[in-house]
């Protein structure tokens, strides 16, 4: 077993800056501009973006295709032991999803007012879950406005 001890512990912020990497992709692929990384132990498991258009698919938010790959690289459905960094607030079937996987911990961005799971009332998320919001919120929230703006200027 190695012990890693001179590696320094990255932040929120950091894992965040990742998250957001993640969502430039789907900007410049015409998605709405939402990543995500799922982190244990200091070590990035997964990395996803937005796919719905690419994939033609409502379910391709970035957390879900986040969940998907951390599971896969975990060889287990559960992950009571990760952190979601995600862009912007899940929405009603991420936080479902986050329930069933037992996610330990969630760090947002930026709030979502029009769909984040926090406009509804009850234990959306696992009760073991913690979350952190307004991580880089401004940052989160520029990239979804210039992205809106450009499809409204078409």
């Amino acid at each position: 077993m190695h012990v890693f001890m001179n590696w320094p512990l990255f932040s929120d912020e950091y894992f965040m800056n990742e998250a957001l990497k993640e969502a430039r992709k789907a900007f410049e692929k015409d998605e709405v501009p939402v990543g995500a990384v799922v982190v244990a132990e200091n070590r990035i498991l997964a990395r996803a973006h937005n796919l719905s258009e690419t994939l033609n698919d409502v379910t391709a938010h970035a957390e879900m295709m986040a969940l998907t790959a951390a599971a896969n690289a975990l060889g287990g459905k559960y992950l009571p032991d990760c952190t979601l960094y995600v862009t912007v607030e899940p929405c009603v079937m991420c936080a479902g999803a986050l329930f069933w996987v037992q996610m330990g911990r969630i760090v947002y961005g930026t709030p979502d007012p029009k769909r984040g799971y926090s406009l509804f009332k009850g234990e959306i998320l696992h009760p073991g879950t913690q979350i952190r919001s307004g991580v880089l919120e401004n940052e989160c929230a520029q990239l979804m406005r210039e992205f809106f703006q450009k499809k409204r200027n078409g």
